[in-house]
């Protein structure tokens, strides 16, 4: 079973934060998990939702306003690009690129860090958006594509067809005994979001669970 950051480790350090991806690193994760924005400038950030609240209660539409605007309201706000560096190949890094967000900037960038020595065993894609994992699969059809899903098998793994993956997140509330074999036999590779319960998760892996995306990947310490 693989252990996955979630947005860094956004149970011990603030989501998608270099902190956060360091604590997620320093307590053994096997790999990154982290979410990804477009602000008004062009510019691929680190952030869960639409809009950033600053210590003040202001609050900013990531889309409206350019890094500068966001990052003095929000200085621990990373790029991308500040993200990839500090990981520097350690672990995989799972891109996950929030729904209607356009994706030629992270195209951008991960070509930029393939042209460095990155390959695609160092950069996955992940959303909820089909429009986002077609164009990311058309653009890098040697990466892994997985198809995010809050509760639906059945489309999640119609679309995965679709995209040639065999990779499906599921939000953990909806995964079960059952639901986990059966994706396993049909040769499905699944992943839940938060799991942030180990004895759970192990029991899970013994049905074929693929990987544990957290929100505190200390717990999954050994």
């Amino acid at each position: 079973m693989k252990i996955i950051g979630h947005r860094g480790a956004r149970g011990l350090a603030p989501e998608n934060t270099l902190l956060g991806l360091e604590k997620a690193l320093a307590h053994g994760a096997d790999a990154l998990e982290i979410d990804v924005r477009i602000a008004k400038d062009g510019t691929a950030v680190l952030v869960h939702n639409r809009i950033i609240e600053d210590a003040e209660g202001n609050t900013l539409q990531v889309h409206l306003h350019t890094y500068e605007e966001l990052k003095a309201h929000k200085p621990d706000l990373p790029t991308l690009t500040e993200a990839l560096e500090l990981v520097n190949q350690r672990v995989p890094v799972i891109i996950e690129i929030k729904p209607k967000e356009p994706t030629h900037e992270v195209i951008r960038i991960v070509h930029s860090f393939m042209d460095r020595g990155w390959g695609p065993a160092d950069l996955l894609f992940v959303s909820f958006d089909y429009r986002i994992l077609k164009e990311l699969h058309t653009a890098f059809p040697a990466h892994t594509i997985i198809v995010d899903e809050i509760w639906s098998g059945v489309r999640a793994a119609s679309r995965a067809r679709r995209l040639d993956s065999r990779d499906i997140s599921i939000y953990a509330p909806f995964i079960w005994g059952g639901f986990i074999r059966a994706f396993t036999r049909r040769g499905y590779r699944l992943y839940a979001f938060p799991m942030n319960d180990p004895k759970k998760a192990r029991k899970w892996a013994k049905l074929g669970f693929y990987a544990a995306i957290t929100d505190y990947p200390d717990r999954f310490e050994t």
